[in-house]
């Protein structure tokens, strides 16, 4: 039997009021700060001139970076050609993509009149999540739908406002555009 979300939610706001209230749990005194051992200091040379400069040695092996360029490396300069090692890419042999083999057939396709909504998309007869592909006469937009709608019969697809327009292609004073939906 699994227990109430009130009952959880009691549980976990009590837990979290303990652990942000640790004087009341029941904590400990605080504890005094820790000396620093004096072997961490490292004393100055003695010197009677304070015009004097402090040596420090350099770094050792271990600060060297491994991308240290050698002595007696190379470069190859822009344009030139190397000496050695291919000298043009490697020729893949490629079909040719054409329209029809770029993009997998769609599942379905719909036919019919959208508009505009200004809560992303919207499409009455697609589940939530569904990759469709939308063309009007102004081009065509990959989206998924986010939301069930329209209520209307006459419209099958409410677009967003932005989408709507690069879609239909038509003037900003425009209410509904056809489009053909592609579903994947």
């Amino acid at each position: 039997m699994r227990p109430s979300r009130l009952v959880v939610g009691s549980v976990l706001t009590a837990a979290l009021a303990l652990g942000a209230l640790p004087g009341l749990a029941g904590s400990g005194t605080p504890r005094p700060i820790d000396p620093i051992p004096a072997g961490a200091h490292q004393p100055l040379p003695n010197t009677s001139d304070a015009r004097t400069p402090i040596t420090i040695d350099g770094l050792d092996a271990a600060a060297a970076a491994d991308g240290v360029v050698a002595q007696d490396a190379s470069f190859i300069e822009p344009g030139a050609a190397p000496k050695s090692g291919p000298k043009r890419r490697v020729a893949l042999d490629q079909p040719d993509g054409s329209a029809g083999s770029v993009r997998k057939p769609p599942k379905s396709t719909l036919k019919g009149t959208a508009t505009f909504y200004n809560e992303g998309l919207t499409a009455m007869r697609l589940p939530r999540g569904t990759v469709i592909i939308v063309c009007g006469g102004g081009g065509c937009v990959q989206r998924v739908v986010n939301d069930y709608g329209p209520q209307s019969t006459s419209r099958i697809i409410d677009l967003d406002k932005r989408d709507f327009f690069d879609i239909c292609g038509c003037p900003s004073w425009s209410g509904t555009t056809t489009v053909t939906v592609y579903v994947y």
